[in-house]
C-alpha cells in the first residue's frame, strides 16, 4: 500500500493487496451490502469520543463538557453509541431532535442550535425535553420566553455570540466573523444588548454563552484566539451586568486528515494549549474558570467511516482527460461541489498495483459538477465492476445527502470489534414515491 493511502490507522492491505477497513475486507462488504455503501468503524468512534473526553478532563476536570456536533452524523446508531460514551449533544433540526429521542438520548444533555427556530420548533424541542438552548437572537429570545410561559416552566439558554474571528478556512463554513449569519456581534454592541435582555426574560434561564468560528482547524492558536476575546467579553459582562456564565461553550471545527499532505490533529497537545491559556486568563483578568464546552463534531466521526463505490463506465478523451466513473456521486458526497473539498482515493482490490493514470473520478448524475475528485492517481487497470473507496466520508456525506435525479440514497454499515452489522437500511425506489400524493 502507497503510503499516501496510509491516512489513518484503520486502513490496511492484505496478502491480496485488497483494502482492509477496520479489520474487514471492503470487497467483500460491497458483495454483501451492494454500492454505495457508507461504512463506519465503531471503535474508532468511541477512540475519538475517549480521546476528546479524556483531554478536557485532563485539563478542566469537572469543568470540561464535551458535546457532539451531530449535524456531522444523525441516525440512531450514532446517538447511542455518543450516549454510552457520556457526551452531551448539539442538535440543529426537530428532525436531529427526533432522531436523537428515537434512540433514547437523555435530551437533558442536548442543546438546540440553529439561527432561525420557529415556534413550532420551539415547542417541538420543549415538548421532547431539550435541555438548552442556544440562542441565536433577540427575535428568538422572546419567542421563548414567551413559549416557555404558555409551557408553564423556565427554559436554560446559553447565548450564541460572534467573537470577530477570521479562522482563515473556507469561506463557506468560517461562523465567528463579524458579519456572520450567526449570533450576536461582540464588535457593534449586540452582544451586549441581547445579553442584558436575556437577563431579564422571566421564563429563561441565563446559562453562559456559545460562539464557532470556522473548520479544519488543526492547532490551538484560533482557539485560543477566540477564547481570549470571549473571557474579555466575559469579564465585561459580569462588571456591567453581574452576570457569569455557568458555560463558556468555544464550538468546534477540529481538523481531520483528508489527504496524506495535511497533518493529523494532536487533540491532547491542542486541547492541553487552549486549557493552558485559558486558566492563565481568567486568573490575569481576575475572574472564575467557568466550564469549557467544546463541540467536535467532524472530528469524532470522519475518518471512522469511507464509501465504497462500483466502477462503470471509463472514460477518455485523447490529449484531455480520463473520466473514472462510479455509481454514487454528489447525492451521497456533496463536499467538492461545495468546497472542492479534497479526498483519498484507491482501487480496493488493487493496493498492489501502482496507480499510474491520472483521472477524474465522477458519480452518474446528470450533471457536470458532479465531481468527487479530480485528477488523482488510479491503476491503469481500473475497469468496470472494480472497488473503488473514498476515504473520511464519516462527516457530512451521509447528513447531506439527498435524491437528485431520483437517486436512492446508500446504506449505512457498521463495524465493531471486526464484525459488520447493518445501521441504516439501503433506500427503495418505493422510499422515493412514498411521499408523492
Amino acid at each position: 500500500m502507497k503510503d499516501e493511502i496510509r491516512i489513518c490507522k484503520n486502513i490496511s492491505e492484505n496478502e491480496n493487496g485488497e483494502l482492509m477497513f477496520a479489520g474487514v475486507n471492503t470487497l467483500e462488504l460491497a458483495e454483501k451490502y451492494g454500492t454505495p455503501l457508507y461504512v463506519m468503524d465503531e471503535n474508532r468512534i468511541r477512540e475519538m469520543c475517549s480521546s476528546f473526553r479524556d483531554a478536557i478532563a485532563r485539563e478542566f476536570g469537572e469543568k470540561g463538557r464535551i458535546l457532539y456536533a451531530s449535524k456531522a452524523c444523525s441516525f440512531k446508531r450514532i446517538y447511542e453509541i455518543i450516549a454510552s460514551e457520556k457526551l452531551h449533544i448539539d442538535v440543529v433540526s426537530t428532525g436531529e431532535i427526533h432522531t436523537a429521542v428515537r434512540a433514547g438520548f437523555p435530551m437533558q444533555n442536548a442543546y438546540f442550535h440553529s439561527n432561525n427556530k420557529t415556534d413550532n420548533d420551539i415547542k417541538f424541542a420543549i415538548d421532547n425535553k431539550v435541555g438548552h438552548f442556544v440562542v441565536d437572537n433577540v427575535e428568538e429570545l422572546e419567542s421563548l420566553n414567551r413559549i416557555a410561559g404558555e409551557f408553564g416552566m423556565k427554559q436554560k439558554i446559553i447565548l450564541r455570540v460572534t467573537p470577530g474571528i477570521d479562522p482563515h478556512t473556507f469561506e463557506a463554513v468560517a461562523t465567528g466573523k463579524v458579519d456572520s449569519k450567526f449570533g450576536s456581534a461582540i464588535e457593534t454592541g449586540q452582544a451586549e444588548e441581547i445579553t442584558a435582555h436575556a437577563l431579564k426574560m422571566e421564563n429563561l434561564i441565563f446559562e453562559g454563552f456559545h460562539c464557532h468560528v470556522g473548520s479544519e482547524l488543526f492547532e490551538a492558536g484560533v482557539f485560543i484566539d477566540t477564547a481570549k476575546i470571549m473571557l474579555e467579553f466575559v469579564a465585561d459582562m459580569y462588571h456591567k451586568l453581574g452576570c457569569f456564565p455557568e458555560l463558556l461553550d468555544l464550538g468546534g471545527g477540529f481538523g481531520v486528515r483528508y489527504i496524506a499532505s495535511q497533518p493529523t490533529l494532536d487533540v491532547d497537545k491542542t486541547i492541553g494549549e487552549i486549557g493552558g491559556f485559558i486558566k492563565n486568563y481568567c486568573v490575569q483578568l481576575g475572574i472564575e474558570m467557568p466550564s469549557i464546552g467544546f463541540e467536535p463534531g467532524r472530528a469524532i466521526v470522519a475518518d471512522s467511516g469511507l464509501t465504497l463505490y462500483t466502477v462503470g463506465t471509463l472514460k477518455t478523451i485523447p490529449g484531455y482527460k480520463t473520466y473514472v466513473s462510479v455509481d454514487g456521486g454528489m447525492t451521497d458526497n456533496i463536499r467538492y461541489a461545495l468546497y472542492g473539498a479534497e479526498y483519498t482515493l484507491a482501487v480496493a482490490g488493487k493496493l498492489n498495483e501502482d496507480p499510474d493514470m491520472v483521472c477524474s473520478v465522477v458519480g452518474k448524475c446528470c450533471e457536470s459538477g458532479d465531481i468527487i475528485q479530480e485528477n488523482i492517481k488510479l491503476p491503469s487497470s481500473t475497469s468496470r465492476g472494480d472497488i473503488l473507496a473514498c476515504f473520511t466520508t464519516g462527516a457530512y456525506h451521509y447528513s447531506m445527502a439527498s435524491n437528485y435525479n431520483r437517486i436512492p440514497r446508500p446504506a449505512i454499515v457498521m463495524i465493531a470489534d471486526k464484525k459488520d452489522y447493518p445501521a441504516v437500511r439501503r433506500e427503495t425506489l418505493d422510499d422515493l414515491t412514498n411521499l408523492d400524493i
